[in-house]
């Protein structure tokens, strides 16, 4: 595999399942340096391990990235440790508050919008700085299909979502004269640990279901956004910038 991460420092957020931790595997075999968060210190330090085990460095901070001032403290702690910072995945993101908008109670709005959109404001506002000071980089949200479509039961994460290609694209140009790039990703199912444990009490047949929306005919497989990511990541897409990308067998297209 080549080395374009090599000499380069890579922050990824929910770092330790599924879309994350493919992340992490493929840029780490790429030769970057990387810096780890999630909430899970255990799972954590695991990775880490893994990945020094195979040759790769990489460093685990635990963060809440609802809290700014752990978000805040992650980015410091990056270029504390590397002396730079040159790319995020911010990922971090799971539907909490299921129900028809009706149902939906106050409370459970504002935590889903604190999960899957402010945690990413509050990335790009620390990130976006960092990145500047290392002559440029890039960064990804993690905006799924439900960005750029409705889902009936998941209005809050779907509000959500939108929000986070509405301020990756925003972030983009507010970053462009930085030679900081910003890109969302659009992406359908993915075969993860949290998609497989929220498959309910017929998990085989829920999997099917979900397969077959996809034109494609199934479900994504975690290195395969971990492919994409990591090419968005890199100098190889760097004419690519305030973009939402599908990487969605086909979903929103249908």
């Amino acid at each position: 595999m080549s080395a374009r991460f090599a000499g380069k420092v890579i922050l990824i957020t929910g770092a330790t399942s599924g879309m994350g931790r493919a992340t992490a595997q493929r840029i780490a075999a790429e030769g970057g340096k990387l810096v780890l968060a999630a909430r899970g210190k255990e799972a954590g330090d695991a990775l880490v391990a893994e990945l020094r085990a195979a040759g790769g460095e990489a460093t685990f901070v635990r963060t809440d990235v609802t809290v700014e001032e752990e978000v805040a403290e992650l980015v410091r702690q990056a270029v504390s440790q590397y002396g730079r910072l040159d790319g995020a995945f911010n990922n971090v993101g799971a539907a909490t508050a299921v129900g028809a908008v009706t149902d939906v109670e106050g409370a459970a709005w504002q935590a889903e919008l604190a999960l899957n959109l402010s945690s990413v404001f509050y990335g790009l506002k620390h990130q976006i700085p960092a990145l500047r000071a290392s002559g440029g980089g890039a960064i990804v949200n993690n905006a799924s299909n439900t960005g750029v479509t409705g889902l009936a039961g998941m209005a809050a994460y779907s509000a959500a979502k939108h929000g986070v290609v509405g301020l990756t694209r925003s972030a983009a140009l507010d970053a462009a004269s930085a030679g900081v790039r910003v890109n969302a990703l659009v992406t359908g199912g993915v075969d993860t640990p949290l998609l497989r444990g929220n498959l309910g009490p017929t998990p085989e047949e829920s999997l099917r279901a979900a397969a077959a929306m996809h034109p494609i005919g199934r479900i994504g497989r975690p290195e395969e956004i971990a492919a994409f990511t990591a090419f968005l990541l890199s100098d190889e897409a760097g004419f690519i910038t305030g973009a939402a990308l599908a990487i969605d067998g086909g979903i929103t297209a249908a």
